[in-house]
């Protein structure tokens, strides 16, 4: 497999994931664009069957694999849930390593999948050693939640549905962790739109990769608890994502953990939608004001994911 991906490659994912991932909805948000001063539109992928946008790169990544690769994922629970669901449809067998740290929220929808779930360390690099260690072991096919060509195809179908919907479109917000998403979502707007902004937003408390652009290279950072859960953690020293952002991202904003609860709930009063802290944080650098020069521009903010643990949720609409 090639170590670059292609706008053809995402293409090609979008046929792939059909049937299996789901287009979703793109929706005005008349609210937020009174607050921002431009169009504002989300992109609810918080719809999709999984509850996250990690179906599109896990079943992208499963379909390109054969039937009886045994697959194991790890994952801090969106990653981990896309691929329960593509095994589940492919017929693959599948062992999921999340750390006990975990949304319970995620944990309790792993549950109900047909796969063998290990809760192991308490942080996403501990998961990660576990699942590498047991694909060394056993043979098995290791599917990176970000650090794969055919992971990040997947996730950047979501950007065909966003501009199939709206041309002319011409900035996207997009949540970051191991930078999965945003380089699937980079490569496809930056081919049809050159001129596009697309700014990336993770949380202050767990900034790997804003870490590594400022340095050129991937370091070793604090990580802290972060209503973000599913950006948190290390990323790997090799990982393809870091060159593609250092090509596609115009800007980089870290939110703190104030204003992610904070977007949180006006999502909630405002719209309706209960979303997890990591799809949030678009909507946090937006109410903080953190992105400049929007006027006049047709702004979408990626929302993707509502896997919240009921207790956290609580705690957010409690302020």
């Amino acid at each position: 497999m090639t170590l670059s991906v292609t706008p053809a490659d995402i293409l090609a994912a979008r046929h792939r994931i059909a049937g299996i991932a789901q287009p979703t909805p793109l929706e005005l948000s008349r609210p937020l664009s009174a607050i921002v001063g431009a169009e504002v539109w989300l992109k609810l992928e918080l719809a999709q069957v999984t509850g996250s946008f990690k179906l599109r790169g896990a079943t992208n990544a499963l379909r390109q694999l054969p039937l009886d690769a045994h697959i194991v994922a790890c994952s801090a629970g969106n990653h981990a849930l896309g691929v329960a669901h593509a095994a589940a449809m492919t017929g693959h067998r599948a062992t999921l390593v999340v750390p006990v740290t975990a949304s319970t929220a995620k944990v309790a929808a792993l549950r109900r999948y047909p796969v063998e779930l290990i809760l192991r360390g308490d942080s996403y690099d501990a998961a990660e050693a576990e699942a590498l260690r047991l694909a060394a072991e056993n043979g098995w096919q290791f599917v990176s939640p970000y650090n794969d060509p055919a992971v990040i195809a997947g996730q950047g179908t979501l950007a065909i549905e966003v501009w199939e919907a709206l041309p002319d479109a011409d900035t996207v917000i997009v949540a970051v962790g191991g930078g999965g998403l945003a380089a699937g979502v980079g490569i496809w707007v930056k081919a049809i739109n050159p001129r596009a902004r697309i700014i990336g937003v993770q949380a202050t408390a767990s900034a790997a990769m804003a870490a590594a652009l400022r340095a050129g290279n991937v370091v070793t950072i604090t990580d802290r608890p972060t209503l973000a859960d599913g950006l948190a953690g290390g990323i790997d020293p090799a990982t393809i994502t870091l060159p593609i952002l250092q090509r596609v991202l115009d800007e980089m904003v870290l939110v703190d953990e104030v204003a992610i609860a904070r977007a949180m709930r006006w999502l909630f009063e405002e719209h309706h939608l209960i979303a997890e802290g990591s799809a949030a944080v678009p909507l946090a650098a937006l109410l903080e004001g953190q992105i400049g020069n929007l006027q006049g521009r047709k702004v979408v903010a990626l929302v993707c994911g509502r896997n919240v643990a009921g207790e956290v949720w609580q705690q957010v609409i409690n302020g």
